[in-house]
């Protein structure tokens, strides 16, 4: 019997997802195993793209017999039919009572163990799912597939030690550093109550509100004892001039539209109904800049002097960081731009699925519910990061490359290391991080993620 024109099996194991209504068996990926022995025919064809290869495969009849028999004792052992004691049924009518769930077994069991040993005697590593075709299963025959995947591209890397990076300008201005103190000086402001007039341009009041949306979804908006600048640079319009000569005890009513950009996005495009009562009404008093000022910012400055200093000294840190990142990424774009080859489909998927992640994660992380994100049209993100995509994909590719030329490693200490950041970032035990990250497969992953960024500082300090 063929099943060459229905894979739709109703359950899924481990190891093989049918997914019904596809013309094809979609394998995981495969850990390679050690070298085959067993003798099958497999005829290698390239395709028109250079990253996909295609392979048929036959297994030994008396393999596939071997896996049926094995199958057929273990249903035996297992099955519960009426009219047979368990463990006593024959193997005639388990045969014929399980026939296909027997039969996709052996399909499960066999495909994924022949091609990823073919594979490997091919030096292929598949980068995608592989996908099953011209399965042919029949009985006393060898069973007959055909594997389409996706492989790494061939990349010969030049010229890399060439590259140059531009080394930006990382003077700090003395207008910068009064900037920064200025901050610190606003950070430790005090209020005090302002009585007898109204609310003018640079007070502050302080409100209790409740805010209802105008429209029909969305919560309301309640806050007790928030501060709000009359005229502030980032006070709503709407909240200064209404506010705007009142006095401490009065309450007031407007609207405010939230444009469509705004930073929160449970207010976005908004437009809400506020009642908001004036509980007082504080003027802002800046401390002084002088000597008693730096030594209450802590007792390792003894003068206002000591403060600048360490500003400045934080502003060319913060300078040349950027200008090394801005270096770097521009090493990268050369690179990139310097080597033209074909990218898996699956890597650049794969990359989209970590880039859409990462901005939900950051929309979410902003307030965006769950109910708006559904309504992000998904497939128009995944069109607008596809270049960037393809982009890092060739850069980690190349990057990958570069460290095996250079023999760049990653030390256990290393990993350690970064295990421990986790920890100590997450509040969890070491060994609880490590535990996770191997049962997720992740350490790969950060051991690839290392090896890179040493790689491109290797690229970045040869290129003084």
């Amino acid at each position: 019997m063929s099943l060459n024109s229905s894979l739709g099996f109703e359950r899924e194991r481990p190891g093989a997802a049918w997914r019904p209504g596809t013309t094809g068996l979609y394998l995981g990926l495969f850990r390679p195993v050690g070298p085959f022995r067993e003798r099958f025919t497999v005829s290698p064809t390239e395709t028109t793209d250079s990253t996909r290869r295609e392979i048929q495969i036959e297994i030994p009849a008396e393999e596939v017999t071997r896996a049926t028999e094995s199958l057929i004792q273990k249903y035996q052992k297992m099955a519960r039919l009426p009219g047979f004691r368990r463990g006593h049924v024959p193997a005639s009518v388990i045969r014929r009572r399980f026939a296909e769930d027997i039969r996709s077994e052996v399909v499960e069991t066999l495909v994924p163990r022949y091609f990823r040993r073919e594979a490997e005697k091919q030096g292929l590593v598949p980068v995608s799912q592989p996908r099953v075709t011209d399965l042919h299963i029949h009985e006393g025959e060898p069973l007959r597939f055909t594997a389409n995947f996706e492989v790494m591209p061939e990349i010969k890397v030049e010229g890399y030690k060439e590259l140059r990076a531009e080394r930006a300008e990382t003077t700090v201005t003395g207008e910068e550093v009064n900037e920064s103190l200025n901050s610190l000086r606003e950070q430790h402001a005090t209020f005090t109550s302002v009585e007898g007039r109204p609310l003018a341009e640079g007070d502050f009041a302080q409100v209790s509100l409740d805010g209802t949306p105008k429209e029909s979804e969305g919560k309301p908006v309640h806050m007790d004892d928030i501060l709000v600048e009359i005229g502030g640079n980032n006070t709503m319009p709407e909240f200064t001039e209404n506010l705007r000569g009142a006095s401490a005890g009065e309450e007031r009513t407007f609207d405010v539209v939230y444009p469509k950009d705004f930073s929160d996005q449970r207010l976005a495009a908004k437009t809400l109904t506020y009642t908001v009562k004036i509980q007082s009404i504080k003027q802002k008093n800046l401390p002084e800049l002088n000597d008693d000022f730096a030594k209450e910012l802590g007792a390792e400055f003894t003068s206002l002097e000591d403060v600048r200093k360490r500003i400045r000294e934080g502003l060319e840190a913060d300078k040349r960081h950027r200008a090394e990142h801005e270096a770097k990424d521009k090493l990268l774009d050369e690179l990139v731009k310097r080597h033209d080859f074909a990218v898996p489909a699956a890597l650049v998927e794969h990359q989209i699925d970590v880039r859409l992640e990462r901005g939900l994660r950051a929309l979410a992380a902003q307030g965006m519910r769950a109910e708006d994100m559904k309504e992000v049209d998904l497939n128009r993100l995944r069109a607008g990061q596809r270049e960037q995509a393809v982009h890092e994909v060739k850069a980690s590719l190349l990057l990958d490359k570069i460290a095996d030329t250079e023999k760049i490693e990653v030390s256990d200490q290393e990993i350690d290391h970064e295990i421990e950041a986790l920890a100590k970032q997450s509040k969890q035990t070491p060994e609880a991080i490590r535990a996770r990250l191997t049962r997720d497969g992740a350490l790969d992953r950060i051991r690839s993620r290392i090896r890179n960024e040493k790689t491109l500082n290797f690229l970045y300090h040869q290129s003084a």
